[in-house]
C-alpha cells in the first residue's frame, strides 16, 4: 500500500497561519500595555526564538506525516512558505491597525523615535536629527515595512528550513 505524499503548500499553510497570528497578538500585547511606544525589543524577541522552533516543527511534523521521508526541496518549500503566509498575516494586521484601528500610532511613533534620538545623543545637530527622521519616516510606511517584513521572513524561513531540512532530510 503506498502512502499519498503530502503537498509542502497545503501543510504550510495551518503553521503559517499560527506563526502570524502569534505576532498578531505579541503586536497586540505591546500596543496594549504601551510597550510599543515604549521601543520594548523585548516582545518581538520572543517571536524571534517562537519562529525557528515552528519552523523546525513542521519540518519535523510534515516528515513524519509523509512516511517518515524528508526531502531537502520539500523542507525549504515548507519553511519559506509558513515565513511567508506568517507575514503576510501579520501585514494584513499592520494595515488594518494602521489604517483603520489606530492610524495616528504611526505619528506617535515617529514623535517618540525623535524624541529618544535626541536624549540618547544630545550632541547631534538639528541637521543630523532630520536625516535620521528621514529614514524612521521611510520605514514607518506600512507597506514598505510590510514588504521588508515578507521578504525577511522568507529569507529566514529559508535559512532555518535549510538547516532543518539537512538534518532532517530523509529520502
Amino acid at each position: 500500500m503506498e502512502t499519498q505524499k503530502l503537498s509542502p503548500g497545503k501543510f504550510a499553510i495551518n503553521y503559517g497561519v499560527i506563526l502570524g497570528l502569534v505576532m498578531v497578538v505579541i503586536s497586540v500585547f505591546t500596543y496594549v500595555t504601551g510597550l510599543a511606544l515604549e521601543g520594548a525589543q523585548w516582545p518581538t524577541a520572543i517571536y524571534y526564538l517562537i519562529f525557528p522552533i515552528a519552523i523546525f516543527y513542521a519540518i519535523y511534523q510534515y516528515k513524519k506525516r509523509n512516511a517518515n521521508l524528508l526531502s531537502l526541496s520539500d523542507a525549504l518549500k515548507v519553511g519559506v512558505l509558513i515565513g511567508v503566509i506568517s507575514a503576510i498575516v501579520f501585514v494584513i494586521y499592520s494595515l488594518i491597525f494602521n489604517y483603520i484601528i489606530d492610524p495616528n500610532f504611526i505619528n506617535e511613533m515617529i514623535a517618540v523615535a525623535k524624541d529618544k534620538m535626541i536624549e540618547d545623543n544630545p550632541d547631534m545637530t538639528q541637521e543630523m536629527v532630520d536625516q535620521g527622521m528621514k529614514f524612521v519616516e521611510m520605514f514607518a510606511n506600512p507597506g514598505l515595512m510590510g514588504a521588508f517584513w515578507v521578504a525577511m521572513s522568507a529569507l529566514f524561513g529559508l535559512i532555518y528550513s535549510l538547516i532543518g531540512g539537512l538534518v532532517m532530510k530523509k529520502e
